[in-house]
């Protein structure tokens, strides 16, 4: 069952698209929609995305499936709350990669502390994300 929101700018229709015989949960399904569609650009920064309680009656969900993709979408930094304003596309990348570039800087600014080379510092990184990953 398809929902149709309508931009402002330029009133191109997005669509979400809930399907329930899909292994994934509603909310899931509904939190990766808008996360692809924010990241494509489809949904812009700053567009404001329906309250959770319109778009849960619009997808025929209850208001806590929708609430629960909102908090994901918030927390991984697609989304942003302004309180009794709305809920809007945030303007960074989301939060993961932020943090993950945060650290990445982190270690560099270390590495460079310590006296290792550019040679070094990808060495012990390579070796880290073995470990970490399997090889």
């Amino acid at each position: 069952m398809p929902l149709i929101f309508r931009r402002v700018r330029d009133n191109r229709a997005v669509n979400l698209k809930i399907h329930i015989d899909d292994s994934a949960p509603p909310y899931e399904q509904v939190r990766a929609q808008i996360s692809e569609q924010a990241r494509s650009g489809a949904l812009p920064v700053g567009y404001r995305l329906p309250t959770v309680r319109g778009l849960a009656e619009s997808l025929g969900l209850a208001a806590n499936t929708v609430a629960k993709a909102y908090r994901a979408l918030e927390a991984d930094g697609v989304i942003e709350t302004r309180g009794r304003n709305g809920t809007f596309v945030a303007a960074a990348g989301s939060a993961a990669e932020r943090e993950l570039a945060s650290a990445a800087q982190a270690y560099v600014e270390r590495a460079r502390r310590l006296g290792h080379t550019e040679s070094d510092a990808l060495a012990a990184v390579r070796d880290a994300l073995r470990a970490a990953y399997g090889d």
